[in-house]
């Protein structure tokens, strides 16, 4: 990528972890002559006013060649399904626990300033998938889950692939992943890791109240219905951990796989098992 013009900040909810970082960047960018557009809640919690070099306007600017986010992959979720379908790269310096979408971690803060700066880094789309519910779509770069609410019974959970229903599960809930999110909630349930470049998701159930239940991995052009299967209880439908609607009782939602839904910045050479490698450490069976 070349240099860009301007770049668009993010930063995760603590602010005395990255304000160093967010100075950094800022002066910077500034030498470089290259823009910071900020949205007003990034500017307010730093203490930022609009000035030379930095705008404070949209809350993702559609003007910006690039997306720096100082976070976790929390952030970074956030940022890449704002960014979706606007073809506008994401590059993340990890300020959390894990960071395996991120591009550089924070002890490779000049680094990763100059990378962005010079357009050192490469660009990697990734899929995404897009839940149908209530009437509108919603995207979601890990994965979508269906889930019980707390305090109330187990969920009647159907699923169905090309119209043939494959089963209805008493469990928790049930987890649509993309390969991106097959090391998230999907992994936590015994599903499968897929590599980033496997086209297809995986589904697999949290908590199933039976031993026949298993992951099942579905392709790329397949619609997957989910049908809340209970006379009386509503699920929850959240997409990468933020509850965003609602299955009724005998609600139906789909789920569809968007390719190059997102686009991530990564070092040259980097690769899927290098992240996997470095952020969990060798498999071992």
């Amino acid at each position: 990528m070349s240099s860009p013009e301007s770049i668009a900040l993010f930063t995760h909810a603590t602010v005395e972890d990255t304000a160093d970082g967010v100075v950094a960047l800022l002066d910077a960018a500034s030498a470089a002559g290259v823009e910071v557009r900020m949205p007003p809640d990034e500017a307010h919690k730093h203490g930022i006013e609009e000035g030379s070099g930095v705008v404070v306007g949209e809350e993702a600017s559609t003007d910006a060649d690039i997306a720096v986010v100082l976070g976790g992959d929390g952030t970074i979720l956030t940022t890449l399904r704002a960014y979706g379908g606007r073809h506008v790269p994401v590059f993340a310096i990890n300020y959390g626990a894990i960071g395996f979408l991120s591009t550089v971690d924070h002890g490779e803060l000049q680094e990763g300033i100059g990378r962005v700066l010079s357009g050192d880094f490469e660009i990697l789309p990734i899929p995404a998938l897009e839940v149908h519910v209530d009437g509108g779509a919603r995207l979601a770069v890990n994965d979508v889950s269906f889930h019980r609410r707390p305090d109330e019974r187990v969920a009647e959970l159907a699923y169905s692939v090309e119209g043939e229903e494959l089963g209805c599960v008493r469990c928790d809930g049930l987890v649509a992943s993309t390969p991106v999110g097959s090391t998230g909630y999907n992994l936590a349930n015994g599903g499968p890791v897929l590599a980033w470049k496997v086209e297809g998701f995986v589904v697999s159930f949290i908590a199933p109240h039976t031993l026949t239940a298993r992951a099942l991995v579905v392709d790329t052009d397949t619609v997957l219905e989910v049908e809340n299967r209970s006379r009386r209880y509503p699920v929850d439908v959240s997409t990468d951990g933020r509850d965003v609607a609602t299955l009724a009782p005998g609600g139906r939602a789909e789920v569809r796989f968007c390719h190059d839904g997102v686009l991530i910045a990564q070092l040259p050479g980097t690769s899927f098992y290098h992240r996997l490698r470095e952020k969990f450490g060798r498999l071992a069976y």
